[in-house]
């Protein structure tokens, strides 16, 4: 045998035992974080790939329950950490970007069926506009179970600002939250998922406990709050099999730390 063939031989081997070890070793502990944006019947070409139908997101709040899964909020995972709360057995984050319309008028009833809760982080400067949530609907949304976070002011990557911008959209957007009736903002969402090293601590000293990325993977109490893992639900393409999918990638990537960020490890 050539060595070329040996070689071509031994990668075969190398990747069918790294397959079998993802597929048959124990799923790591963790709580998944989905990223949802729209929920509707129909949408522009520009949303359609963000958009999960009502008849797909309530088949998959059927499969999250006949999983187990108990859907917690941001809030709910810090007072856990800190002590103040048990988490149930089995427990997962629903959130979703933006702050569109169709967040109450599609995703809300459809979560109460479930008797489910979510995070919405909200665009401030977009609350009110064509398309999206009104200050009325946000705080309708808090009395029914919603956990309301911030996803900037303006949603620009914050790694494109300067100093000085970067506080304007993470410290205004909560203040004007606040400001109308939002109970306390602790959640956030990196816009385009864009952070960087200074993050953490900017969104610490401006009064947030929590923060989310776009890297995949599973969150544990060794998580950094302000890199929190989480993975992108988009518009299914092959039903709920492609659902799953998505949350064996969180399983995956937390086995093979694939962009983990853990608080003791840089």
């Amino acid at each position: 045998m050539s060595r070329l063939k040996k070689w071509l031989l031994g990668l075969v081997f190398l990747l069918l035992a790294v397959v079998l070890w993802l597929v048959f070793s124990p799923a790591p502990d963790g709580i998944p974080v989905l990223e949802y944006h729209e929920v509707a019947e129909s949408v522009d070409d520009d949303a359609y790939a963000y958009n999960v139908p009502p008849e797909v997101f309530r088949q998959q709040l059927e499969y999250l329950r006949a999983q187990g899964y108990t859907t917690i909020s941001m809030l709910d995972f810090m007072k856990a950490k800190r002590g103040k709360m048990e988490l149930p057995a089995k427990p997962i984050i629903l959130t979703f970007d933006d702050g569109y319309e169709d967040n109450y008028t599609e995703m809300l009833p459809i979560l109460e069926e479930y008797g489910m809760k979510a995070t919405v982080y909200v665009i401030t400067n977009q609350i009110g506009q064509p398309g999206y949530l009104t200050w009325d609907q946000l705080r309708a949304m808090q009395v029914r179970g919603i956990e309301i976070g911030s996803h900037t002011a303006n949603h620009d990557p914050l790694t494109s600002m300067d100093a000085a911008r970067r506080l304007d959209e993470v410290h205004l957007s909560k203040l004007l939250l606040e400001w109308n009736g939002i109970h306390t903002v602790y959640a956030f969402s990196y816009p385009n998922g864009a952070y960087d090293e200074t993050m953490p601590e900017l969104l610490e000293q401006n009064g947030y406990l929590t923060a989310v990325t776009g890297d995949a993977g599973l969150n544990t109490f060794e998580t950094n709050p302000y890199l929190m893992q989480r993975v992108n639900i988009p518009h299914p393409r092959f039903g709920l099999f492609e659902f799953k999918l998505r949350l064996l990638k969180a399983e995956v990537f937390t086995k093979l730390r694939i962009h983990q960020h853990w608080e003791n490890e840089s």
